[in-house]
């Protein structure tokens, strides 16, 4: 399944917010730096989704805030 994420980094607090059944906001505290936000995404999804953090992929958007994801 492909999920598409707008992620907010930087924040406060790490949440998801769901819009739709494939379109999702997620807030990570982590800086747009050398990855670190999106491996912060991956875990804060892996754990909204109950899986393992292998079971998520980045498909596009390495350095955009909108990215997709292939989830198993």
């Amino acid at each position: 399944m492909r999920i598409f994420v707008k992620v907010k980094p930087g924040a406060k607090e790490e949440k998801i917010e769901k819009i739709d059944e494939a379109h999702f906001v997620v807030f990570v505290k982590e800086a747009p730096e050398k990855g670190k936000a999106n491996e912060a995404t991956i875990k804060v999804l892996a754990e909204h989704f109950r899986i393992s953090k292998s079971d998520i992929k980045l498909i596009s958007g390495f350095s955009s805030k909108n990215k997709i994801f292939e989830v198993k």
